[in-house]
């Protein structure tokens, strides 16, 4: 496969080969499955404090038997342990504590931080998962379906566009995406509906994707870049859906094709 190879300002200097990892029959069924998994990696063990529920005295020790101290014998109590709140003689004012169906008791089935979130994942369905996310940068099909409409992606530039202004960049990426400008450049806004209250109170778009090389550098705001050393499915296929508008640098796709080339 063939892709065009521009300069710093968006002109064409040649037509440059692609390796074979972007040529490759795209599965969503094992991108998902493999970017699920990742997700996983990345979430933060949660679960209850050991002992919440429990910080207060309630003996428990409730005897059912007739002539001993502190008993629940004729009195129509079942067992729960109980926490004393007043006596009066042998006459003890009880309230249950504790369990879970007290008031102010442990959580019957709360969650446990020692849970494993991680799912392991086939080296081959991982390779198919990485190699499908990279075709999606490229498909015309998987770029209209996630967009609504068609948008250029998979553009590749010289090392020169590293070297220039912000401004001047922006220009470059002007040019190339024409009305499609606004999709590359990420934005923040207030979400609407009650997810304000739920800590998810600003979405974002996820933006235009730069690849480079791991030797080379580049600082741009509004874009993501990233190395080709940390590339990784959630950075090609944000939502687990592969097509995410992506230009790489002529040495990010040769270090691509000698670190996840394909020999067949």
């Amino acid at each position: 496969m063939k892709t065009k190879l521009l300069d710093k300002t968006g002109k064409l200097k040649k037509e440059l080969d692609l390796p074979k990892n972007f040529s490759v029959k795209i599965r969503p069924d094992i991108l998902l499955k493999v970017f699920e998994a990742k997700k996983l990696e990345k979430m933060q063990p949660q679960g209850s404090k050991p002992g919440s529920g429990a910080g207060y005295s309630a003996s428990g020790i409730i005897r059912h038997r007739r002539h001993v101290w502190k008993t629940g014998y004729g009195k129509g109590i079942s067992r729960v342990p109980r926490k004393i709140m007043s006596r009066s003689g042998s006459s003890f004012n009880w309230v249950g504590a504790t369990v879970a169906s007290t008031v102010g008791g442990r959580k019957a089935h709360s969650p446990k931080s020692l849970k494993n979130l991680t799912r392991k994942i086939n080296k081959k369905e991982f390779l198919i998962a990485f190699n499908s996310a990279l075709s999606g940068t490229i498909d015309e099909k998987a770029i209209e379906k996630k967009y609504n409409k068609k948008i250029e992606s998979g553009l590749v530039f010289d090392s020169a566009i590293l070297d220039v202004k912000t401004k001047d960049f922006i220009i470059t990426m002007k040019i190339l995406f024409k009305d499609n400008f606004n999709k590359i450049i990420k934005t923040k806004s207030i979400r609407a509906g009650r997810g304000k209250l739920r800590g998810r109170k600003y979405k974002s778009n996820a933006g235009l994707l730069f690849v480079i090389s791991s030797e080379e550098k580049m600082k741009r705001s509004g874009i993501d870049v990233v190395k080709v050393k940390e590339l990784d499915i959630t950075n090609l296929a944000p939502n687990g859906v592969a097509g995410r508008i992506t230009c790489y640098t002529e040495r990010a796709i040769e270090e691509i094709e000698k670190v996840f080339g394909r020999k067949n």
